[in-house]
């Protein structure tokens, strides 16, 4: 019964923006911690940003001061603002459900389907 429904995502010019949603269903969202993944062509799936069921949040190296995770339990839904988008950020992004604070694959065990964000001039 759980569900995770990534939205938002699309084409958008390096430097522009985009807000990705992640709908959740089937269990209590503030009770896990929820992690954005993405995964380009011919490349393995890396590890974004994650948020705790606490509030913290840990963003890779590479999004740092460009992405912003949060949530809003109220609406079951967890959020991933990117702004200065590069061409290098091209890739399908997904959202998991897991434990704890990181982005090791191995702490998350829902997945959803995953939306493309395209960057491109």
């Amino acid at each position: 019964q759980v569900q995770l429904v990534e939205s938002g995502g699309g084409l958008v010019q390096p430097g522009g923006s985009l807000r990705l949603s992640c709908a959740a269903s089937g269990f209590t969202l503030n009770s896990y911690a929820i992690a954005w993944f993405r995964q380009a062509p011919g490349k393995e799936r890396e590890g974004v940003s994650c948020s705790s069921n606490s509030g913290s949040t840990y963003y890779t190296d590479s999004v740092k001061g460009r992405f912003t995770i949060s949530r809003d339990n109220a609406e079951d839904t967890v959020y991933l603002q990117m702004n200065s988008l590069k061409p290098e950020d091209t890739a399908v992004y997904y959202c998991a459900r897991g434990y704890g604070l990181g982005l090791e694959e191995w702490q998350y065990d829902y997945w959803g389907q995953g939306t493309q964000v395209t960057v491109s001039s």
